[in-house]
């Protein structure tokens, strides 16, 4: 190991103990970079610190984050969720665990119209668990299905993960979009499925509505569900089915969907100045910090690779024995590890970059891996300690609902998630069969 190298490794080391010690991310990689390139490059690295900046602020593609950001936020702020909770609600309450069924799918359709999941997860724990524990449900299963539900929203497209990773990995986002798809929907499918069955083996955790409170099914429930669940389906439609079909890149898919979720907002009355300037201020605060830590991941990375610290760290990892799929959960360990303890935005840009030679050397398909890693990331909103979904609950739910409660429900669909993930290793095709026959397949 050359000097160079332990250098980078030091590097490596402070960063992970600054942002532990609850440094912010960006600033962190800011600090560090430009402090180790003066030291190792000289005032080269002020240049090139320029650049990274111009290319940052000129990348089309990133323009995407602040408008699916906006898409989200407008449809938040609008009360939206809410509605099309409550249809849900009165269409599954007679089912037993029917409640946490309709949270789960309000979930899924909502993340397909935000790309970030703090909106999601505080709006359905405001919404969704008064009414399950109003109707005595298990606490962990309430807030369980709140977190990991929630969640879906950083896979599920148009997820800014997706968006972020793309330019980083030199992937089409496209082709990100559609393979996280299917991903996306078969952790939901597996959310309702484990509810489902448990709710059938306790029947005590999740009751169903008594039938004397149970709304009448009728041509109104029939009529409230088309005009809250019709619209909604077009927005989905009008922005992932743009991108599939190849008449929109994500960044003009973003531009529409940010367009729709206004008139959206409009047709249901929602649409106010006042909503709009909160929707706004939101996503600067979201874009502001996604852009920062962009920035600061690509001046500690150009540094940390000039010292040679990723060609160590492939040669280690294809040196492990026992072939390339040792080396491939050695990498999905250090990342579901990784997710214990520091957020997914330092992973994606600290410790990918690292892992993305080493995979191309191994043969992997570049999307495909990519998409382990977006699903990898998706299990450290719910891994304590350091985990976003169980922070945004614990925040919003009610004083009954202890921490205790929230670590307990989440743990199970940990478990859904891993096994998500085993699947997708086991049947590339999950990932892979949606951007073939749409966008033609490969990655790049």
């Amino acid at each position: 190991m050359s000097p160079e190298q332990i250098a980078a490794i030091v590097m490596f080391v402070i960063l992970l103990t600054l942002v532990i010690g609850g440094v912010h991310l960006a600033f962190a990689l800011m600090f560090i970079g430009i402090v180790g390139g003066l030291i190792f490059q000289g005032p080269a690295v002020l240049p090139m610190a320029i650049l990274q900046t111009f290319d940052v602020m000129e990348s089309e593609v990133l323009i995407a984050v602040p408008l699916f950001v906006f898409m989200g936020t407008i449809l938040e702020k609008s009360g939206i969720a809410e509605r099309v909770y409550q249809t849900l609600y009165e269409l599954f309450g007679p089912v037993r665990g029917g409640l946490a069924i309709a949270t789960i799918v309000t979930c899924t359709v909502f993340a397909a119209c935000s790309g970030v999941i703090a909106a999601t997860v505080t709006a359905m724990t405001l919404i969704a668990i008064p009414s399950m524990l109003k109707r005595h449900y298990d606490k962990g299963l309430a807030s369980g299905v709140v977190c990991a539900g929630g969640s879906l929203g950083i896979l599920i497209p148009p997820s800014v993960m997706l968006v972020m990773y793309g330019p980083m990995a030199n992937l089409s986002v496209a082709k990100l979009f559609a393979a996280a798809l299917f991903p996306g929907l078969l952790l939901s499918f597996l959310y309702l499925t484990y509810v489902i069955i448990r709710c059938w083996l306790q029947p005590t955790c999740a009751p169903a509505i008594p039938a004397a409170e149970r709304p009448p099914f009728g041509l109104k429930l029939l009529k409230d569900s088309l005009f809250y669940m019709v619209p909604t389906a077009l927005l989905i439609i009008a922005v992932l089915g743009s991108i599939l079909w190849g008449i929109a890149s994500p960044t003009e898919a973003s531009g529409i969907g940010a367009f729709c979720a206004m008139i959206l907002a409009a047709v249901y009355g929602k649409l106010t100045f006042q909503y709009v300037k909160e929707a706004a201020y939101s996503t600067l605060i979201v874009s502001v910090m996604v852009f920062f830590i962009i920035l600061g991941a690509g001046i500690f990375n150009a540094v940390f690779l000039y010292l040679g610290g990723g060609a160590l760290v492939k040669s280690l990892l294809i040196g492990l024995p026992f072939g390339k799929w040792f080396v491939l959960f050695v990498m999905m360990f250090i990342l579901f590890i990784g997710g214990l303890f520091i957020s997914w935005q330092a992973l994606l840009f600290i410790i990918v970059p690292i892992f993305l030679p080493v995979s191309e050397g191994l043969g992997f398909d570049p999307l495909w891996f990519g998409m382990l890693v977006c699903v990898n990331l998706q299990m450290s909103f719910l891994t304590p300690p350091f985990a976003y979904a169980i922070f945004f609950v614990k925040g919003a739910a009610p004083p009954e609902v202890t921490t205790w409660d929230i670590y307990r429900g989440v743990t199970p669909f940990v478990f859904l998630q891993a096994v998500g993930l085993f699947l997708c290793v086991v049947y590339p095709e999950i990932i892979l069969w949606l951007p073939r026959v749409t966008l033609g397949g490969g990655g790049r």
